[in-house]
């Protein structure tokens, strides 16, 4: 089997083939990297905020180098929201709806499936209700009509007599669905954050911070993060600080789950969000925006009562949501949040979370046909991995090729086939321009688009093989050896005597943890005082001492590496409290662990 080629694998109608192969080597060493701080600065930050200075090296690592940046990303505030009426377009946008509300012209919202487009269609959606517009969304179906916006959709919309679309998460490269609209008379809005093309689409309103002469100050803003900015203008003085801080947790929600840098204004926008949605129930303001479904949706995923956190939202709320619009209907997720009656809100929320576990279940089938099978050879020699095959569920081919580019470290395509066309998704690792590589074949597609991580796209079948040459050849001309080696950025090497509760304590100022921000990683030498334990099945707990005390270790997933946590090693970990018995305890979570090397000083001086 040619594990680099992408061969249509009839999965469904012949199990005991595999789809199109797996390694035998799956990427088990990580390069450790540290980073260069300026002392002075680190020094500086240290005095003058009163930190310490492990905290203040990551801030500068951050890009925070001076007091006042630094004072500000310690300390979100709601004025680090920038005013929307910046973005290119938005007096446009702001006056047109008006004037749409005033008339009760039709306005129709045109979503997307995705968490980031369902919470964008949630957010617009609400923000027009609450100003009395006569408003509606669709979302189109994962299955039949794929991303993206339809000139079929436009001439229903016609039809039923809208007199404004707008798009959400999506529109930007839609030229022909727009286009339509235009003829149709119908006044057209893009609402987006993915890179635009060549050329922008015939739209009398194009609010994304990419598009040529938009002055907007953050050009990182979420597909919800853009519509907020639209609501935010709209509501205008009448948006109430608490009413914000409601609109924020939707935003939050939108922006975790689709992987934003959490810097700049989407820190504080994910920062505010996230206190709001670690409200106690009864403290919710009444007609907050999707209260009811926020609750219903806690209580499935087991955070009510608790404190949310970035880390809450990606792994345990987002999958649900997610669920929806890759099993079964998005427009469940539109209902949750928009229906007021709990009882309703808790019998959608039971249904995602049972399409979640069917979801989970698919995607570990997929996952074990293209990365799990024992005739597969090595992946070694590629730069990047094309998958496709028959019976794939369209749904859960992206979250697939994200745990096979963790797994192999390239960046990698899963496409399900269906009657000679492919329906493909993307992700891929730093450093590889996914939606640029992809663009360099774009003559291949029915359709594509994404970013510089992910991508998603329709392709004739035929086009499958000629789609993997051409990206592989792209990748060796982009990528050298060493970019397929996973780096592990260490923030600074450590005594562990120097990890205490008041550093702990210090580094969750940092939070909201994430990309562009990720939590704080130290390293050191250890002794490993016993054999680790292992639990169910894939986990690990050790005690290691340095300098003669003792401190408790999990490594989620790292079961592998229990036959070398002998005698003294290398630890790179993050920090976590954890409650034994009521009792909380300072825990190591290791990202890796090595042999001791030879080189380097053990620890960094600060």
């Amino acid at each position: 089997m040619d594990c680099g080629a992408s061969t249509a694998v009839a999965a469904s109608s012949n199990a005991g083939r595999r789809g199109q192969g797996a390694s035998s080597a799956i990427v088990d060493v990580m390069r450790w990297f540290f980073p260069e701080a300026d002392r002075d600065a680190v020094n500086t930050l240290a005095k003058e905020l009163g930190i310490p200075p492990l905290v203040a090296r990551v801030l500068v690592l951050r890009g925070c180098a001076d007091p006042i940046s630094a004072a500000g990303f310690l300390r979100p505030a709601l004025a680090q929201l920038h005013d929307p009426l910046l973005m290119r377009d938005m007096p446009v946008a702001v006056a047109r709806l008006q004037e749409a509300i005033a008339r009760k012209e039709k306005i129709l919202i045109y979503g997307d499936y995705d968490v980031d487009g369902m919470m964008a269609t949630v957010v617009l959606l609400t923000a027009l209700r609450s100003l009395g517009a006569t408003v509606e969304a669709y979302i189109p179906d994962r299955q039949a009509e794929g991303y993206g916006m339809r000139a079929a959709v436009m001439e229903r919309a016609a039809q039923e007599n809208f007199r404004v679309v707008i798009s959400v998460d999506n529109g930007i490269r839609e030229h022909e669905a727009l286009r339509r609209g235009q003829e149709l008379g119908i006044d057209c809005m893009v609402t987006d954050h993915h890179l635009p093309g060549a050329a922008l689409p015939p739209a009398r309103v194009i609010l994304n911070p990419h598009q040529p002469r938009c002055a907007y100050p953050d050009k990182n803003l979420s597909g919800v993060g853009v519509a907020f900015k639209l609501a935010q203008a709209l509501l205008g003085t009448g948006l109430s600080e608490r009413a914000l801080q409601s609109y924020l947790k939707l935003v939050a929600i939108g922006s975790i789950a689709d992987v934003v840098p959490l810097r700049g204004e989407n820190r504080a926008m994910a920062h505010f969000g996230l206190a709001a949605l670690s409200e106690p129930a009864g403290a919710r303001a009444q007609d907050a925006p999707g209260r009811a479904g926020l609750a219903a949706l806690l209580a499935v995923a087991g955070l009510e009562g608790k404190p949310v956190s970035a880390g809450d939202v990606a792994f345990r709320i987002a999958p649900r949501l997610n669920a929806a619009g890759r099993m079964a209907s998005a427009r469940d997720v539109i209902d949750l949040f928009t229906r007021c009656d709990l009882t309703q809100a808790q019998a959608i929320a039971g249904r995602l979370e049972m399409l979640n576990r069917a979801r989970q279940r698919l995607e570990e089938a997929i996952l074990e046909e293209v990365a799990g099978g024992p005739e597969t050879t090595s992946f070694q020699d590629r730069y990047s991995l094309v998958f496709s095959g028959e019976g794939w569920h369209r749904g859960v081919i992206g979250i697939v090729a994200q745990r096979v580019v963790d797994l192999h470290h390239r960046p990698t395509l899963v496409i399900a086939l269906e009657d000679g066309i492919g329906y493909g998704s993307g992700r891929s690792i730093s450093g590889f321009h996914l939606l640029n590589a992809l663009t360099q074949s774009k003559e291949l597609f029915t359709r594509f688009g994404g970013h510089a991580s992910a991508a998603g796209f329709t392709i004739p079948a035929s086009n499958v093989r000629p789609l993997t040459e051409a990206l592989e050849r792209h990748a060796r001309s982009s990528l050298v050896a060493s970019d397929l080696e996973p780096t592990l950025r260490v923030d600074a090497a450590v005594r562990l005597d120097q990890v205490t509760w008041q550093l702990f304590r210090h580094l969750k100022q940092l939070e909201p943890f994430g990309f562009g921000n990720p939590t704080p990683v130290f390293a050191t030498r250890v002794e490993f005082r016993s054999p680790p334990r292992v639990f169910k099945e894939k986990h690990l707990r050790i005690t290691v001492r340095h300098a003669g005390r003792f401190y408790d270790a999990v490594g989620w997933g790292m079961a592998q590496k229990a036959p070398s946590m002998a005698g003294q090693g290398e630890i790179a970990f993050t920090l976590a409290e954890s409650n034994f018995q009521g009792e909380p305890n300072l825990e190591l979570v290791l990202k890796d662990i090595r042999p001791v090397q030879r080189e380097g000083v053990w620890p960094q001086k600060l």
